[in-house]
């Protein structure tokens, strides 16, 4: 079946045949009037879902999955995640919120941002959110003040990041030289539990040795701490940069073999926070044409999607991407070939360009072109800029094992 929600309700709106296939469901929704004409849309694979978390499990049986609400805040999508298993990565107020809204408990949070609002730290105390990070004194001073029984893990900055496509170690993470003072002033100035230590690689890890680097490191900082007399820390905090690809399970044997040769002796509790692991290959983005311009062979579509919606330069990685036109006439098949393409987004902005000279079937006016992989950071960071709303996307959530 497929469900529709807004983030405000979820409706039952229809079982896809037997026979069916993604094409047709696609069609059914674009053309079912409970659904608004010419609106984008999300289509949610649940069963897409319950696979990445079985490669997770297989992969990392020791290893237990934090999601970064961050990548993906869909409703439908932490539900179903918290049912299989899965705990949280929250980085504000409101992600905290999100998550408990839902029925989770705190003890299903990590509040993993190294510099925190006090308002956001007070609410973290009041709701029960009692485990972050920090990776500066000046956190240490606002947790001792706000919420004292926080547990903390320290965030270091990884020995090499230059292995991801996005790094991180140049805003957030410990130096080496900076982890004995740390670790000296939270547990012995402040009396506050530090419990474990934290690093992230960057987003998207290329390089599956960078993990090895950086949990040598981390066994660095459990020596310290057992050094300064500090009780025994329990927690490794891997961060995340997987995608469900064949290099993933690499990355997990280099990172369970890193573990064992490093850490061997040690009670550890290992965590993790996977973001686009999770949702990327889950969802679909469904775009209407809404306009086109033809000029000598090339082509020019508009959409109803754009680059302040769900395609931000700074988070859309178009190499992971799928499209797939789609006529609205279900008897015709898209096969007049153009030699070039480019697809536009709706807004008066000349950059707001989705695909640039691509190979492409000629389609025409409400027509759709579907863009696959599209769960990870991209509706979450939709705009109203030019007076088109990105944040009202519908998403239907199905099930493909459907009868």
């Amino acid at each position: 079946m497929f469900l529709s929600t807004d983030h405000a309700k979820t409706q039952v709106m229809s079982k896809i045949p037997k026979d069916g296939t993604m094409t047709d469901l696609i069609r059914s929704i674009a053309t079912d009037q409970k659904h608004e004409a010419g609106q984008p849309f999300y289509i949610l694979d649940l069963v897409t879902i319950e696979k990445v978390m079985d490669k997770w499990n297989h992969s990392f049986p020791n290893v237990k999955p934090f999601y970064a609400v961050k990548c993906n805040n869909e409703p439908a999508l932490l539900t179903k995640l918290a049912n299989l298993g899965a705990n949280f990565d929250c980085a504000s107020l409101l992600e905290i919120d999100t998550v408990l809204n839902l029925g989770i408990s705190p003890n299903q949070i990590i509040f993993a941002n190294p510099c925190k609002a006090v308002s956001h730290i007070k609410h973290a105390a009041a709701v029960g959110v009692n485990l972050t990070t920090f990776d500066s004194k000046l956190e240490v001073d606002k947790i001792k003040k706000w919420h004292p029984q926080c547990h903390l893990l320290l965030r270091i900055k990884a020995p090499s990041d230059s292995g991801s496509l996005r790094p991180l170690g140049k805003k957030f993470g410990a130096l080496p030289e900076e982890i004995e003072p740390l670790l000296h002033y939270a547990c012995k100035v402040a009396g506050l539990k530090v419990v474990g230590v934290t690093f992230h690689v960057g987003s998207i890890a290329q390089d599956p040795t960078i993990y090895r680097k950086a949990i040598a490191h981390a066994k660095s900082v459990f020596d310290v701490a057992d050094d300064l007399g500090i009780p025994k820390m329990q927690i490794l905090n891997i961060g995340g940069g997987f995608r469900s690809t064949p290099l993933f399970e690499e990355i997990a044997s280099v990172v369970n073999e890193a573990v064992q040769d490093y850490l061997p002796d040690l009670n550890l509790t290992i965590i993790a926070e996977p973001g686009r692991f999770f949702p990327e290959t889950a969802f679909t983005l469904v775009t209407h044409v809404i306009g086109k311009r033809v000029r000598g062979e090339k082509i020019e579509y508009w959409i109803d999607e754009g680059i302040y919606g769900s395609f931000r330069p700074t988070l859309y990685n178009s190499c992971f991407v799928g499209i797939k036109p789609i006529s609205m006439k279900a008897s015709e098949e898209c096969c007049k070939i153009c030699e070039s393409s480019t697809i536009y987004g709706p807004s008066c902005d000349s950059l707001d360009a989705v695909a640039i000279d691509i190979q492409f079937p000629e389609l025409e006016l409400d027509d759709l072109i579907v863009f696959y992989n599209m769960g990870a950071y991209s509706n979450c960071a939709a705009t109203k800029f030019n007076g088109f709303d990105m944040l009202s996307t519908p998403t239907y959530i199905v099930s493909t094992n459907s009868t």
